[in-house]
């Protein structure tokens, strides 16, 4: 079996030249090389620590290597980024073991030209003692790209669009592990029970200001918990688990969610109605479907009806809807905290996204009854994405108008806009990053 550095080396690499997701490629290694808890929890942190802070692991080794930075062989330079990380953000690693550790995992490789290369590199990095090279902070949009090891781009769009206060807060929450929520399945149990249930089984759980979403550490497997196979809980971030209770679905109404999977806000918009009317759950991919039913079933969820439908077909469907729920594909700049490897995605178009994005909510309005609800969201901080397509939206569509969203307690506008709109940022909410709108048809 691998040692933790060496699985880490295995995943880093899969994620950054293969375009593996981070948690499925690091959840498969670890299980297949059966990490123990302190391994694990090891190659974890190096794993998320270096793509957490790749751009500011590579402007470092350009500074300091002797080499060529376009000249340095991938994997040379995966093992190099480990090292750097461990010297100079992981405080409970010796610099020596991050030297020797890293060298002896050239060798391993057989980068055996490359070993001698990596130690003077990591030794020279330490005889700095910490003051390693940053950018002048004169140039801000620089600066800050390489502190936070953000893209220049999203930077520079997110100063523009949000100014400098709200850019560092958002870029601050992307270090370290994001927090672990469950929405509490009330029809099952209530938020007080399964907090002393959990409890019973060794896992922290306590309230949030989100209605019926707690927030748990020491889960361990999570599918392994009680609670779980009981169907009280799914997990959910609290953004998502808002979207859904802003949708305001009650009751025996009836329901579309047109990019549904994996089905946490059909999940709780069903919850919300108490299991009473029609949920429609739909989404591209077979697979997919599959495992909204098999979420419906262990929650004990009856109303929800997944199918495939390609909501960005315009297809009649025969459905006329009191909320319909557009959770439309966007750049996820939201949710960095949880995938980092999505801000350095070179061949994502994210250009063409806005196009799709306006098709799907166009094709979804036609689903919606005289006086029902359209909903929009996105787990992106981008304006492109958010206000100016329901901006677009409205001008080509006067049968709608703006709903107004009614803040729930404890939920804040960080920025000015529109009061049918929201977005969401991680501080203070402790959510991910998200965007919600609601209209309302007045006419058919």
């Amino acid at each position: 079996m691998k040692n933790s550095r060496e699985v880490a080396f295995d995943v880093l690499s899969k994620v950054l030249y293969d375009g593996a997701y981070s948690n499925l490629a690091l959840d498969n290694a670890v299980k297949e090389n059966n990490l123990n808890g302190l391994d694990s929890a090891f190659c974890t942190a190096l794993v998320y620590g270096v793509l957490e802070r790749l751009i500011t692991l590579d402007y470092i080794i350009r500074k300091m290597s002797s080499v060529p930075f376009r000249k340095i062989e991938k994997s040379t330079l995966i093992i190099l980024r480990m090292g750097v990380y461990q010297i100079l953000f992981m405080d409970k690693v010796p610099d020596s073991a991050a030297v020797n550790e890293s060298v002896n995992l050239a060798k391993k490789k057989k980068l055996f030209k490359s070993s001698g290369f990596i130690n003077g590199m990591l030794r020279s990095l330490i005889r700095t003692e910490g003051k390693y090279p940053v950018p002048d902070e004169s140039d801000k949009v620089r600066f800050l790209s390489v502190k936070y090891s953000c893209p220049e781009y999203l930077v520079k769009l997110w100063l523009d669009s949000y100014g400098e206060d709200i850019t560092v807060s958002v870029l601050d929450s992307l270090w370290g592990r994001p927090p672990l929520t469950m929405h509490v399945n009330t029809l099952l149990t209530d938020s007080d029970t399964l907090i002393e249930n959990l409890s019973g089984e060794g896992v922290t759980a306590e309230k949030t200001r989100f209605k019926d979403i707690i927030s748990v550490k020491n889960t361990g497997a999570v599918d392994a918990l009680k609670a779980y196979d009981l169907g009280e809980f799914f997990i959910q971030d609290a953004a998502s688990a808002l979207c859904a209770q802003i949708s305001g679905a009650k009751p025996g109404d009836i329901v579309c969610d047109v990019c549904s999977a994996p089905g946490g806000k059909s999940f709780a918009m069903s919850i919300n109605m108490e299991n009473k009317g029609e949920v429609y759950s739909f989404d591209l991919h077979p697979h997919k479907i599959k495992l909204i039913n098999a979420g419906a079933d262990r929650l004990g969820i009856s109303i929800i009806k997944a199918s495939v439908r390609d909501a960005a077909e315009d297809k009649e469907f025969g459905i006329s809807a009191d909320v319909v729920l557009c959770d439309v594909p966007c750049s996820g700049f939201g949710i960095l905290r949880r995938k980092p490897e999505i801000r350095y995605n070179k061949d994502m178009d994210y250009g063409n996204l806005p196009e799709l994005q306006l098709r799907i909510l166009e094709n979804s309005a036609k689903l919606v009854k005289a006086g029902g609800t359209l909903v929009y969201s996105t787990c992106t901080l981008n304006p492109e994405e958010n206000d100016r397509i329901i901006e677009k939206f409205l001008i080509n569509h006067p049968e709608f108008s703006k709903k107004k969203i009614d803040l729930p307690d404890g939920v804040v506008r960080k920025i000015p806009e529109d009061d049918c709109m929201l977005t969401l940022f991680p501080e203070p909410q402790g959510s991910d990053g998200f965007f919600i709108a609601t209209m309302e048809r007045s006419s058919l």
